[in-house]
């Protein structure tokens, strides 16, 4: 009897899989709402054709955990998370240019360029970045108008040559090089990488109008899982195939990117981005149960195999 009371009293194990199963419903629907087929329709077609293209919207789910966690609600976040994904999918699209990384395939599918053409590819990369301020600023409710613009000032941030582009640069101008230390390679991935996942988790709490300590906190949060997500990449560039990826696998060596694994080894990245995870971790402890979703997303990035 005791045995079986005790049963009843222990917590829930917390479920991530249908946590982002249906978080993911949301987002879905939310960005497949988002943007409707207007003239000239080829240009909202190669939009759309890579927004809903699928993946884990990881970012956008994190800005709703954040906001949720900090007091906010799904509703506020909605639309800040539909702009993180359009952001990130903008940086999918040029990446996957001939002059960029020059891949033909992205979440399994033909790479928006191999469909549209160059020319088209780049411009729907452009209508995503434009219109995902738009969204921002017209369609979230019931935040303070100060903190759409805080938003609003973190997402250009992020995306500027203090954050994705410089990041992107610094990548492109490493390949090849033989030298490249840990600390370029680090800035390099947490301004390509971890500057829009920080961005995804500090607007959430932006959106909640969340203290200054919270936010400090969630930005370390960010920031460790943000270099720890590239760190993982890094390895599956190597270990996964392309089915797993639904990219090209091996393209890093390929191009001769400095990547963490060719700098440290497979075992020492891994044991690093464990290392990230768990400082990432240590910084939602005042959070309790409340945190788990983040918790729960930190411990995956380490797990993955795609």
């Amino acid at each position: 009897m005791v045995q079986a009371d005790k049963k009843l009293t222990e917590p829930k194990k917390f479920d991530l899989n249908n946590y982002l199963k249906q978080k993911k419903v949301l987002v879905e629907q939310a960005l497949d709402s988002s943007i409707a087929i207007a003239r000239p329709e080829k240009i909202y077609e190669a939009m759309r054709y890579s927004l809903l293209a699928g993946g884990k919207r990881l970012r956008p789910i994190l800005c709703l955990a954040t906001c949720e966690l900090t007091g906010g609600t799904i509703e506020m976040a909605m639309p800040t998370a539909c702009a993180l994904e359009m952001i990130h999918t903008m940086s999918l699209i040029h990446d996957d240019l001939p002059s960029m990384d020059n891949d033909d395939f992205r979440r399994g599918k033909p790479t928006n360029h191999k469909v549209y053409g160059d020319d088209i590819a780049i411009l729907a990369g452009d209508g995503l970045l434009a219109y995902a301020f738009e969204y921002v600023a017209t369609q979230t409710q019931n935040v303070k108008a100060e903190n759409i613009i805080k938003v609003v000032a973190c997402l250009g941030h992020t995306v500027g040559a203090a954050g994705l582009v410089g990041g992107q640069v610094l990548d492109l101008e490493s390949e090849g090089k033989p030298d490249i230390t840990a600390e370029t390679l680090s800035f390099i991935h947490t301004h390509k990488t971890g500057a829009l996942l920080n961005a995804s988790v500090v607007s959430g709490a932006i959106l909640a109008d969340a203290q200054k300590a919270d936010i400090n906190r969630l930005s370390n949060y960010a920031q460790n899982i943000g270099l720890a997500f590239q760190i993982i990449d890094d390895i599956l560039d190597i270990t996964a195939t392309d089915e797993q990826l639904g990219k090209t696998a091996g393209k890093d060596l390929e191009a001769q990117k400095a990547t963490y694994p060719s700098l440290w080894g497979l075992e020492k990245s891994r044991f690093k981005a464990q290392e990230l995870v768990d400082s990432a971790i240590a910084e939602l402890s005042t959070y309790g149960a409340k945190a788990e979703p983040l918790r729960a997303v930190a411990k995956y990035i380490v797990t993955r195999d795609r």
